[in-house]
C-alpha cells in the first residue's frame, strides 16, 4: 500500500452558507479572515490574496443545518504561534462571540466556536513535534482531552487584537462527521494513502507526513446517517495541494489499485477530484 505525499497540506475548504453577507462579516470581523473578494454570490477570504483558504457560496433558498448528518464537524484554523492563537481569541471576545470549549490536546492548544449557521471551528496552534507524545510501539501520536491553561495563553498577547490574523495562519485539518468510522478509515488510508495516528472510540485521526492530524473522522453524532441536502448549510469541498504532478498521478494509481467505488476525475489543471464513502468532495492539486 502506498503512502499519500508527505508534503500534503490543506489548501482551502468551501462553505455553503445560509446568508453570505452575514458570514463573510463572522469570518473577516469576528475571526479575523482577510476579505478577499464578494461577489457574484460568493466570498473568498485568507491571509494570502494568491491563494484563498476559504471560499463561502450562497444558498439560495437555506434551511437549517442538520447536526446529525455526515459532513463536516468543525473547520480548524492553526496559528503560526501562541501569540497569534492568543490575538484571535482576544479578536473572537471582543467581538462578543461565544466559544464552545477549550482543551490541551497535548499535541496542540485549542479553542472551539460555530459560525453563523452553527458550522464548527477550531482555532489552535501546535506544540513542537519533539513534545508530541508516543504510543508505547511509537506509531502515531497520543492525543488528550485535557482542561487548557487559558489565562497563559492569553499572556502570550496581553494587548488589544489587531483587525486580521497574521500571515501563515491557514487551515490545519479538517474533522468529518462520517457514518461508519472503520469504512471512512479504510478509505482514507487503504485508498488515499493517509497514515492513521491516533483511534479513540467512534473517531478516527489520520495524516500524512507525520503530522498529528489532517483529517479527523467521527461518528459520535452520525452513525448510520446520510448526507445533509444541498440547502443546508455544510461543506462543499476540501481541497489538498501535494508536490507537483507526480504526487497526484501516484494519487490516482492508488485509488485505482484499491478498487475505489467512486473514480476519480481529472480537471483540465491536473487536478484530482474523488467522493469519499459519505459523499464528501475531495480535491487534490499541484502546488
Amino acid at each position: 500500500m502506498s503512502t499519500i505525499d508527505p508534503s500534503l497540506g490543506i489548501r482551502s475548504v468551501e462553505l455553503g452558507v445560509g446568508d453570505l453577507q452575514r458570514s463573510a462579516d463572522f469570518y473577516s470581523r469576528v475571526l479575523g479572515l482577510p476579505l478577499i473578494s464578494l461577489q457574484d454570490g460568493r466570498a473568498l477570504l485568507g491571509t494570502d490574496p494568491r491563494q484563498p483558504a476559504l471560499a463561502l457560496s450562497a444558498i439560495a433558498d437555506p434551511t437549517p443545518l442538520q447536526r446529525s448528518a455526515t459532513g463536516l464537524y468543525h473547520v480548524a484554523w492553526l496559528h503560526p504561534s501562541r501569540a497569534a492563537l492568543a490575538e484571535t481569541v482576544r479578536r473572537v471576545a471582543a467581538a462578543r462571540w461565544q466559544f464552545d470549549g477549550v482543551a490541551d490536546h497535548g499535541v496542540s492548544e485549542a479553542l472551539y466556536l460555530s459560525d453563523p449557521d452553527g458550522l464548527g471551528i477550531e482555532i489552535y496552534v501546535d506544540r513542537p513535534r519533539a513534545q508530541w507524545e508516543r504510543p508505547a510501539d511509537g506509531r502515531g501520536v497520543s492525543m488528550v482531552t485535557l482542561p487548557l491553561d487559558l489565562a497563559d495563553l492569553l499572556a502570550e498577547h496581553p494587548g488589544e487584537p489587531g483587525a486580521e490574523m497574521p500571515a501563515g495562519t491557514g487551515i490545519g485539518h479538517v474533522h468529518l462527521q462520517v457514518a461508519d468510522v472503520p469504512r471512512a478509515e479504510a478509505f482514507y488510508t487503504g485508498a488515499l494513502g493517509f497514515e492513521e495516528q491516533a483511534l479513540l472510540p467512534s473517531a478516527a485521526f489520520v495524516a500524512a507526513g507525520g503530522y498529528h492530524h489532517h483529517l479527523g473522522l467521527n461518528s459520535w453524532q452520525s452513525r448510520g446517517a446520510g448526507r445533509s441536502p444541498d440547502s443546508a448549510p455544510g461543506l462543499r469541498r476540501v481541497q489538498f495541494e501535494l508536490d507537483g504532478g507526480d504526487a497526484i498521478d501516484a494519487l490516482e494509481r492508488s485509488l485505482a489499485d484499491a478498487g475505489a467505488e467512486e473514480q476519480p476525475a481529472r480537471g483540465a489543471d491536473g487536478s484530482l477530484a474523488v467522493l469519499d464513502p459519505d459523499g464528501q468532495l475531495l480535491a487534490f492539486t499541484a502546488r
